[in-house]
């Protein structure tokens, strides 16, 4: 058996910017350890495998070389690229097993849209093995859904912050992402997922399901550019509806193969 697979480059228009991911389109439905072990031989942050159920409507899934993912915005953005460039449709919709359906749609100028549910995070007691895996004390902690949130005054703090995996790995199952205004960009981010993943993700879509409230709410404005802050680097336009987070953003394609099962 042969399998179609696609790298693509998401929330950049650069090849090797933004977060790398696979796309594997499928015919009919594979295990889960096949799933996982080809995301694990990938090795990149994700593999999204996108399963035809109707015309433009997928059932989507993501796995990290570790683990199966609940929420990925990169692979999402990714897949929906690689559709859309085989047909003349303009909006898909994603069946997810966790986050209900995620409307996707093709915009100007190459961007695409993606519908995230809104994940608001909320203020808790920082814990110990938090606190020991960031180099810089954040001014506050909050915690969604998915992630703590390490909240910084500027965006040089995030630049430079440093972790310890193995105590940010105690945290499991949530991840940690460090955040503050921007000064280009209305706010930065960096995301980091030693128990899911891998140390340091180079651009996160999901997160912005939490991380957009908080910042319409802190900067008094719905409509934000966020940035990324990773080695690699991602831009994210975004805006706050009245339950719903739009992430808009664009991909360049980077390879195309085949996997061989036989």
């Amino acid at each position: 058996m042969k399998l179609p697979i696609y790298q693509v480059d998401a929330f950049t228009n650069q090849l090797f910017k933004g977060n790398y991911a696979a796309v594997v389109p499928l015919t009919q439905a594979i295990s889960n350890e096949l799933m996982q072990q080809i995301a694990t031989e990938n090795n990149l942050s994700e593999t999204a495998f996108v399963l035809q159920l109707a015309k433009d409507h997928y059932q989507i899934r993501w796995f990290s070389p570790v683990t199966e993912i609940d929420f990925c915005g990169h692979a999402t953005l990714a897949a929906a690229f690689v559709l859309f460039a085989q047909s003349d449709s303009t909006k898909l919709r994603f069946s997810t097993l966790a986050v209900g359906d995620l409307v996707v749609s093709k915009q100007a100028d190459h961007w695409i849209q993606m519908d995230f549910p809104k994940r608001p995070a909320s203020p808790v007691i920082a814990p110990e093995a938090l606190l020991a895996g960031l180099s810089i004390a954040p001014a506050a902690v909050l915690q969604s859904a998915q992630a703590y949130f390490a909240i910084y005054e500027n965006e040089q703090q995030v630049k430079e912050l440093a972790t310890e995996s193995a105590e940010l790995k105690k945290l499991a199952p949530y991840d940690v992402v460090a955040t503050a205004p921007g000064t280009n960009y209305d706010f930065v981010s960096r995301y980091f997922w030693p128990a899911n993943g891998g140390d340091e993700d180079p651009v996160t879509g999901s997160i912005h399901a939490g991380l957009v409230p908080y910042w319409a709410e802190q900067l008094g404005k719905n409509q934000l550019m966020a940035y990324q802050a990773s080695s690699r680097g991602g831009v994210l336009a975004c805006e706050l509806t009245q339950d719903r987070v739009l992430v808009s953003g664009q991909a360049k394609l980077y390879l195309h193969g085949e996997i061989y099962l036989s």
